[in-house]
């Protein structure tokens, strides 16, 4: 017996974070969610596979029209027309409440209850599925309390999307602890929710499988599914398969010693070339960091949109129009020159050392955090990501800002006058 276990798919989900520009490869990226369900499907009926799990978040939420649905049901189709049977659990993002529109499903699948667990037994593959959906987007409850306990002589799957105790960038739904997982007697558990691929326990099996394809640039790494082998009612095999088709990654460029801004692009050129060769030549969204303390400091923060497009034009000439840069987050430091010049004993000196003294005191940048967070209240979670730095909630981030700011007030004065 063979089956795939998969999650959080996402079904036509936006991919956020990504600037539309000259030379960024957006026919590779629109439409990756349904690319990656494709895959999955092609990759199925390859494997010969008797069943797939999908263990929450097949969609993204309500559909915005029903090509989403009409999608999701040709692609169920295909599985139908070669034998396979696919099982689901609703979480919190298509949970019962959260869509409106609603299209009947091949009879190949099984869409689990919402309101209480279910079973469903394949006696000729010797095989028991347990599961329960998510009937509102928050379940707060602990859902594992009323799985049933393991079948005698079957081989039992629990089907589950949750958090489990808590894990970093995921709201705590469906709460448990792996020791509750573990006394149901199930030999696998098909876990979602969390979108980072993580084998929890072995021997019995707890997985999350991760979301199909990476969405934002927290979602890094090579995404798919896992196709997991079964003989005589004991887990032989296990393995991941990507199923992606547009990849996240994050690359640190280090400053230090750099003297120009070309050794800065001739250091990304060699980064973004092993990048390339890691992923097989796949499409790329790249994070670029910029880190490090260096005297181009000042230099980088004045000719900041500057850097941003040469740093694009060397990603398309690199990629062949492959790799979309996401965002060029700046991190560098100044060196101890500016400190320098503030001891001169001349007007120079003087205004240097006024500028340095800037700062908010702890009432004004208390206010400017109340403001700020009036402010981020109002907008739509997916604008927040490209806000971070100066998040109400980071303090120390918006001192940063404004040493930054000081920064580059200081290297602007002190180009002008012949210092930098």
């Amino acid at each position: 017996m063979k089956f795939i276990h998969a999650a959080d798919i996402h079904l036509d989900s936006p991919l956020i974070g990504l600037e539309r520009y000259d030379g960024a490869p957006i026919d590779e990226v629109r439409g990756a969610t349904r690319k990656a369900l494709q895959n999955l499907v092609e990759r199925a009926v390859h494997e010969k596979v008797d069943f797939v799990l999908i263990a929450g978040d097949l969609y993204d939420g309500d559909w915005k029209d029903y090509n989403t649905g009409l999608f999701f049901v040709s692609q169920m189709t295909k599985l139908r027309d070669s034998g396979i049977k696919v099982i689901i659990v609703t979480g919190n993002h298509d949970a019962a409440s959260q869509i409106t529109k609603n299209l009947r499903i091949p009879d190949n699948c099984r869409m689990l209850s919402v309101h209480k667990s279910e079973s469903v037994v394949f006696e000729s593959l010797g095989v028991a599925i347990h599961g329960q959906g998510f009937s509102t987007r928050a379940v707060t409850d602990n859902l594992v309390a009323h799985y049933p306990k393991a079948r005698p002589g079957l081989f039992n799957i629990g089907l589950l999307h949750t958090s489990l105790n808590g894990r970093e960038g995921h709201e705590p739904y469906a709460p448990c602890t792996l020791d509750e997982l573990l006394s149901r007697g199930y030999g696998y558990w098909a876990l979602g929710h969390v979108h980072k691929r993580e084998i929890v326990h072995q021997e019995p099996w707890v997985v999350f499988s991760g979301n199909s394809q990476g969405r934002n640039a927290r979602e890094t790494g090579e995404k798919g599914c896992m196709l997991v082998s079964v003989s005589d009612g004991i887990l032989t095999d296990i393995k991941f398969i990507s199923l992606d088709i547009f990849r996240w990654s994050v690359i640190d460029v280090d400053v230090t010693g750099l003297s120009e801004i070309d050794s800065i692009l001739n250091t990304l050129d060699k980064a973004l070339k092993r990048e390339l060769q890691v992923n097989d030549n796949m499409p790329l969204a790249l994070r670029i960091r910029l880190s490090g303390s260096s005297r181009l400091h000042g230099k980088i923060l004045a000719r900041a949109e500057h850097l941003k497009n040469e740093i694009r034009g060397c990603a398309i000439d690199v990629g062949y129009g492959n790799i979309w840069v996401e965002k060029v987050c700046i991190e560098t430091s100044g060196m101890s020159d500016p400190e320098t010049l503030m001891m001169r004993d001349d007007a120079l000196g003087g205004l240097l050392r006024s500028i340095s003294d800037l700062q908010y005191d702890g009432k004004s940048l208390d206010d400017m955090l109340g403001e700020l967070g009036d402010l981020f209240r109002k907008l739509p979670a997916e604008y927040l990501d490209d806000m971070e730095a100066i998040h109400p909630e980071r303090k120390k981030n918006l001192l940063h800002v404004v040493e930054d700011v000081k920064h580059m007030l200081l290297t602007r004065i002190l180009s002008s006058g012949g210092g930098i």
